[in-house]
């Protein structure tokens, strides 16, 4: 190990240091001198800014005073900055609650349109059904009213229609004149061609039964000597309901009228038979004649009248129904149809870039 000497300061001997004992004194030495050093350099420089405090202190003073009224002032700038940050914040948050109630009114104000126009298009709609319904009403009052005389002409036509079609082997001949109450004359003829008898027949079509028609067709049938009369019209005079003989006129409406005709033709035809024949006796053509003209008789062929009746009204009772269903049906359908069309156009008004839909037509030429 490697001995050095120190030099004490008192006694001036040499005294010999081990290597570690003057390693410690050298780090003691410089630590110490390390610190002697920086206090030497914090003493400096105190001194030196001192100097210069004291050489520069109006200017040093109005450095800080500069500082102090700009940090002052940024002081101020941050707190307007702030301010100005949290008003723009309070102006968007307001923009945006007032951009949700514009979209709000929009939406409001849109739909009050869309509502307004679909009542509009409702009420317009309903204007015009009842308009037309009005039209309806009224041409069928009209077509109610008519002329009477072109409703007479018409029923007249089609009674004679009618009875030339049932009745093929009698004549219908026109009305002489003079003869103002009756309509047709029909002339009954047998199988030989002969005539038998005559009819003459007269249409009425009003809202009250007269009583004066009857004696009046009466005075016509004995001018052209005519066997029966027959009256038909819509109104029928108390107590008779479906046909009967009144005042030697026989009455009916236009539902029975063949069915009076059949009777009447076959009375006629019986009464001639009878008196074509020799071997009759008086009494004997009375019996038939009364028995014929009887009300047994009668009422006998009107519960076979009414039994075909009954038969003819279920098959029109049927017949409306089915009618009815196929209308409810059609009505159905065509709703239906409305609405998905009414649905698609709104959708395509919403989404313009929505395809067209091609209608289909049916073999029968509706629209599907």
């Amino acid at each position: 190990m490697a001995v050095n000497t120190l030099i004490c300061p008192n006694c001036k001997k040499n005294i010999e240091l081990s290597e570690a004992l003057l390693h410690k004194f050298q780090e003691e030495f410089e630590v110490k001198h390390k610190k002697d050093m920086q206090e030497a350099v914090r003493l400096a420089q105190e001194k030196v800014r001192k100097d210069f405090e004291e050489k520069n202190s109006e200017e040093i003073e109005k450095l800080k005073k500069e500082n102090e009224r700009k940090e002052e002032e940024f002081g101020k700038r941050e707190v307007e900055a702030s301010e100005e940050k949290k008003k723009l914040e309070e102006e968007r948050k307001e923009f945006e609650a007032n951009k949700v109630k514009e979209e709000e009114k929009i939406r409001e104000v849109v739909a009050k349109e869309e509502s307004e126009k679909h009542r509009l298009e409702k009420l317009e709609w309903e204007k015009q059904k009842a308009d037309m319904q009005k039209t309806v009403e009224e041409l069928q009052r009209k077509g109610k009213q008519g002329s009477q005389q072109l409703q007479g002409e018409v029923l007249e036509l089609d009674m004679e229609e009618q009875l030339k079609a049932q009745f093929p082997f009698d004549e219908f001949l026109p009305v002489p004149k003079g003869i103002k109450g009756g309509d047709i004359w029909q002339k009954i003829c047998n199988k030989s061609g002969s005539v038998i008898g005559s009819v003459l027949w007269e249409t009425k079509r009003t809202k009250e039964w007269h009583n004066n028609w009857l004696p009046k067709l009466r005075e016509d049938s004995r001018t052209i000597n005519a066997s029966e009369s027959i009256l038909v019209t819509q109104v029928l005079p108390n107590g008779v309901k479906s046909f009967d003989r009144k005042d030697n006129v026989w009455v009916t409406n236009y539902e029975y009228a063949l069915q009076t005709a059949r009777y009447v033709r076959f009375l006629i035809m019986n009464i001639a038979v009878a008196k074509s024949s020799s071997s009759h006796k008086d009494e004997e053509l009375r019996a038939i004649y009364e028995y014929i003209t009887s009300e047994t008789f009668k009422h006998k062929f009107q519960a076979h009248q009414e039994a075909v009746k009954t038969l003819r009204d279920d098959l029109v009772t049927e017949r409306r129904l089915t009618e009815i269903r196929w209308k409810k049906r059609e009505i159905q359908i065509e709703r239906l149809d409305k609405n998905s069309s009414h649905m698609y156009s709104e959708l395509q008004g919403i989404v313009p870039e929505l395809a067209d839909i091609e209608i289909i037509e049916l073999d029968s030429g509706e629209e599907d």
